[in-house]
């Protein structure tokens, strides 16, 4: 009997026949407690803001209109965050600061005036806290610096103050830069990293692109000229790999962000190698490699460009689709050995292999495309349910799996750096797209809104400077 394998992009392997399927759409099933379709697209209205689970935060307008992008943008990130009740002013910003504007933004005593906390201190804070503010957050410039200050407005003073220079707002590298001041805020107030200046590959009409965690700032990755597939970032957040078509083979190639210069990986490209991916120690790449006797998942040193390592051995059934522990100790893979493919883990060094996520015969079908998340503790993937694919998370230390959706084909998980968050495609909306999802509100909101989008892989946060070279 043939065994079959979907790996995370989407291919199926045989022990006969390498060939791309494009997966097809399935009808839509009922949705569960565990997966809302409602769109939250904007903040919540302050006056009406209950205290309970999450802080309320308020984005303070400012007098400055250079610095309104950055404005909108701090504020869209700090709402996706998902750690806040974001609260909005009634009439937009009609509520304004005691004493000088920039000076109240930043919490200092107008001139002439006296340090202190409340209103001395330049706002209002008793009004801020009947809105249902927890913290407030100013932007103001002082010459060529954006200064912004997290006001605590329980306490009535400035918690912490950041500065940056920005580039101008035309510059390739803006958006970035006040994504990291959303993160800085996050850290302010909350002493967790956020999300913002993250990234997330994706595939598209067979190329990589890369587009902004609030879905701005697409841009084509890979060549224009070859059939791109695979995804994957390096845990420096500097470079990825991902695999290219040539001559019926697969090439696997790592490239610098923001950097067409790319390299080939030593020992790839006369065979169809795929589904890379990074260990964490970022110079050894596992991927898989389909032959006519079946699909294994070796290593490469990418570093020195060397030492290529086999971790499985099929003997005519399909292993692919490697995802490294946090800690670099352990694989959580795909494999077809028990008949139909599901989730295995094995030791970085091949050894120990055995079954990860538990599933019944006759009740659910092939899992696929896992991905393990930045702490640990879980392990993303999707499986066949009743003829059409839905996202599971396997808890890791109790081995224990949980259906996370089930509105519409969902699939291709990829975890952001916060472990809360997950990027995946979806059908939901008619046609196929990606999609992020809070597992702790259950919110959902599309990052793409067009279709054709596939293999969505998150990145680590992106560092200030790239690398030029892998």
């Amino acid at each position: 009997m043939m065994q079959t394998a979907r790996p995370r992009d989407g291919w199926t392997v045989s022990s006969a026949v390498l060939a791309v399927s494009l997966l097809s759409v399935y009808p839509s099933i009922r949705l569960s407690a565990q997966d809302t379709s409602a769109i939250d697209r904007g903040v919540r209205i302050g006056i009406i803001y209950r205290p309970g689970v999450r802080p309320g935060l308020v984005v303070l307008p400012g007098p400055a209109p250079a610095l309104d992008s950055a404005r909108v943008i701090i504020a869209r990130d700090l709402d996706y965050s998902d750690r806040f009740e974001l609260i909005t002013l009634p009439g937009g910003d009609s509520i304004r600061f005691s004493g000088a504007a920039a000076s109240s933004l930043l919490g200092r005593p107008p001139t002439g005036g006296r340090a202190g906390g409340g209103a001395a201190a330049g706002l209002n804070y008793p009004l801020y806290q009947a809105l249902g503010a927890d913290f407030a957050v100013g932007i103001a410039l002082a010459a060529d610096t954006t200064v912004l200050a997290v006001h605590d407005v329980a306490a009535g003073g400035v918690r912490r103050e950041f500065r940056a220079v920005l580039p101008p707002l035309k510059d390739p590298g803006f958006r970035m830069a006040v994504h990291r001041l959303a993160d800085h805020v996050l850290e302010a107030t909350l002493g967790t990293g956020g999300i913002a200046a993250t990234r997330i590959l994706f595939v598209m009409d067979g190329k990589v692109y890369v587009i902004d965690q609030d879905g701005a700032d697409r841009q084509l990755v890979s060549s224009s000229d070859h059939q791109a597939m695979s995804p994957a970032w390096a845990p420096d957040g500097r470079r990825f790999a991902y695999m290219e078509f040539w001559a019926g083979h697969g090439q696997l190639f790592t490239q610098p962000v923001g950097s067409g210069k790319r390299q080939p990986v030593a020992t790839t490209g006369q065979a169809l190698d795929f589904t890379p991916a990074f260990a964490p120690d970022g110079k050894t790449l596992a991927f898989s490699r389909a032959t006519e006797e079946g699909t294994d998942i070796y290593t490469v040193n990418v570093k020195d460009n060397c030492c290529l390592q086999r971790l499985t051995v099929g003997r005519f059934s399909d292993n692919l689709s490697p995802t490294y522990s946090p800690d670099g100790q352990r694989v959580a893979f795909v494999s077809t050995r028990p008949g139909l493919p599901q989730i295995y883990v094995m030791a970085a060094d091949g050894t120990d292999q055995q079954l990860f996520a538990p599933f019944d015969y006759g009740v659910t079908g092939s899992s696929n495309a896992p991905d393990w998340s930045p702490d640990g503790q879980s392990v993303a993937f999707h499986r066949d349910v009743g003829g059409t694919l839905q996202v599971f998370v396997l808890d890791v230390r109790t081995r224990a799996v949980r259906q996370l959706t089930s509105l519409g084909r969902n699939e291709d998980p990829t975890w952001a750096r916060d472990s809360r968050h997950l990027a995946f495609v979806s059908d939901r909306s008619g046609y196929r797209q990606l999609w992020i999802i809070d597992l702790e509100t259950g919110r959902i909101r599309p990052l793409l809104q067009q279709s054709g989008a596939r293999l969505p892989a998150w990145s680590p946060r992106i560092p200030e400077t790239a690398s030029s070279t892998p």
